[in-house]
């Protein structure tokens, strides 16, 4: 059986605001399996959402970078802030998230690619000269290209340090023959929404089997311990399913520019009013250091230790 530490109740009590006593029990419930003891909280009604889980800020920076019809993001992290604002870093994310765009590569092979810039590194041996230089770990972690024809890619970053640079951007595609100039404005605020309300995938029938079948576990198990007949179980799950879409699938989502329409309905209304069809062909949202966790130093125990 999986050890129950204070560490690993700590870690819980992190992701879901649930009381130290019920993280236990929910850990001793689960033989100590993290993602079970959320779903076991969650069943409860001890815990927050699933989206909020594990949700540690690292450092660096997000690079954003459109053409028109074709679009880039790139995370690049680091040790500190105070790396962030190196003009240094800064030029390297550009500069990589440029390469993205034109080369449309995976990963490893932009990795591979000749950095350019007056020297004859490949981007990650140019990134390895980097932390050389200035002295921390660094990692080019993830990136992600957009392209659609006909229509436009749309970017949003939200609070820029600068043009392209950023902790939180997002981009859109919109496949249409409509006005570009009319596109590029709906879809500036649509990725605006999107980094707002971080939506799981355009529509219901893209949404992930795996998390849909989890979801509907979870909400069954909370309306049996409801007390309700049987009989009403199916409509109750199929309710809160629906409530479930709302704050989870784009299409389904209240646009948060103007409190009251769908997402739907407002491309609708965009449709109407240029006389042409537009589909969200997909998005990408990068917030910097999502999903990373990084290691909490406790002063007063490492102090403690040092006494020993």
């Amino acid at each position: 059986m999986t050890q129950i530490t204070s560490a690993l109740i700590q870690e819980l009590r992190t992701k879901t605001g649930a009381g130290m006593m019920k993280c236990k029990e929910a850990l001793l419930e689960t033989n100590g399996d993290m993602e079970a003891a959320v779903d076991w909280l969650r069943k409860k009604g001890l815990a927050a959402a699933s989206k909020k889980a594990g949700r540690i800020a690292a450092e660096g920076l997000v690079g954003l970078l459109t053409d028109g019809s074709n679009g880039a993001l790139v995370e690049v992290n680091a040790e500190t802030d105070f790396v962030a604002r190196n003009d240094q870093f800064q030029g390297y994310v550009k500069n990589v998230t440029a390469l993205a765009l034109s080369h449309k590569k995976d990963l490893e092979s932009l990795s591979d690619l000749p950095y350019g810039h007056g020297t004859n590194r490949t981007v990650s041996e140019e990134l390895t000269n980097m932390i050389a230089v200035i002295g921390e770990n660094m990692a080019l972690r993830r990136l992600g290209t957009m392209g659609v024809s006909p229509g436009v890619v749309v970017g949003y970053m939200h609070s820029a340090i600068q043009e392209g640079l950023g902790k939180l951007g997002v981009m859109v595609a919109l496949e249409s023959s409509g006005s570009k100039a009319e596109l590029e404005t709906l879809g500036k605020q649509i990725a605006m929404h999107i980094a707002a309300t971080n939506p799981q995938s355009v529509s219901v029938e893209e949404l992930d089997p795996a998390l849909l079948d989890r979801e509907r576990d979870i909400i069954t198990d909370q309306a049996r311990q409801s007390g309700k007949p049987e009989e009403f179980i199916g409509k109750m799950v199929e309710g809160r399913l629906r409530k479930f879409y709302e704050e989870s699938v784009l299409l389904e989502q209240t646009f948060v520019i103007d409190g009251e329409s769908k997402i739907k309905d407002v491309i609708k209304k965009a449709e109407a009013k240029m006389g042409t069809s537009i589909k969200i062909d997909g998005f990408l949202r990068f917030a910097l250091g999502e999903g990373i966790e990084k290691k909490e130093d406790n002063f007063v125990e490492e102090v403690a230790s040092l006494s020993r």
